[in-house]
């Protein structure tokens, strides 16, 4: 990511934050704004490319995107559009990149706000776990030859009523605006947001067995001593798993198992 993207990124999510701290403004709602403009960004090429051209000042960018949408979107969403093209971003795709993620984070503040994000972090890796583990769903999911709708409502069966709505909000704007992301991209994706918005990082633990309060709490600390931050534990139960503890935390992979001891052993003794 260049830095004139992640600079614009950083002060459009300054702004959504700023503008959530209103209780007056719903988070669902201008979530679902910012979706719908996303997919005219995504649609409309020769929009977002004047939307991000250098040699057209900001000014009349906002001017532009303000004919375009009044009456359309509220009033902040509005607002928060108008800014991110007055920024520079180094491509054309940045820009509706980064208005679908204020989109996703305006989720996450909803939950946060409602005191259900831990909830919500959790909902969103188990049912990563359930489609994983179901290929005929993911298959029905992710197929690009079926109707968005249809998928949306499969997401809203499958989630209705069992779990927190900015979880099914969010997985039905995975399955139906995907834009090149795999599911699973999505879900990890919303899972950063989700630990980004404490200021913590996520941590993927599979064990054999599943492990006690008191251990989960002892991973965790442990954890955040190793990268100096507070984890989140997101557990995956892989009887495969002969024992110990697998931990992977963005690119890094800890393990701890007793297969991989046995692997440096055999290698010992080969050595």
């Amino acid at each position: 990511m260049s830095s004139a993207t992640r600079q614009s990124n950083a002060a459009a999510r300054e702004r959504l934050e700023a503008l959530t701290d209103s209780t007056s403004v719903d988070p669902a709602a201008l979530s679902a704004d910012l979706l719908a403009v996303t997919g005219v960004l995504d649609r409309e090429v020769g929009l977002r490319r004047t939307l991000t051209d250098p040699a057209t000042s900001g000014q009349r960018k906002a001017d532009l995107v303000t004919a375009l949408l009044s009456g359309k979107v509220g009033a902040e969403t509005l607002d928060l559009v108008a800014g991110m093209v007055r920024s520079r971003w180094a491509t054309s795709r940045d820009l509706v990149d980064g208005v679908e993620q204020l989109a996703s984070l305006a989720q996450i503040i909803g939950a946060d706000r409602a005191g259900a994000l831990d909830e919500v972090e959790d909902e969103l890796f188990r049912f990563g776990r359930i489609v994983a583990g179901n290929p005929a769903l993911r298959a029905a999911l992710t197929d690009g030859a079926a109707d968005s709708a249809a998928k949306g409502e499969l997401v809203r069966g499958l989630l209705g009523g069992r779990a927190k709505p900015q979880t099914t909000q969010l997985v039905v704007a995975l399955v139906t605006q995907p834009r090149g992301r795999s599911l699973e991209g999505g879900l990890e994706e919303y899972s950063r947001l989700a630990a980004g918005r404490r200021g913590r990082v996520v941590a993927l633990v599979t064990v054999a067995v599943p492990l006690s309060d008191a251990q989960n709490e002892r991973l965790a600390a442990s954890l955040a001593r190793l990268v100096g931050r507070p984890v989140h534990l997101n557990i995956d139960v892989d009887p495969s798993v002969l024992g110990g503890v697998r931990v992977q935390i963005g690119d890094e992979i800890i393990e701890g198992t007793v297969e991989s001891r046995m692997d440096g052993a055999r290698q010992g003794l080969a050595g």
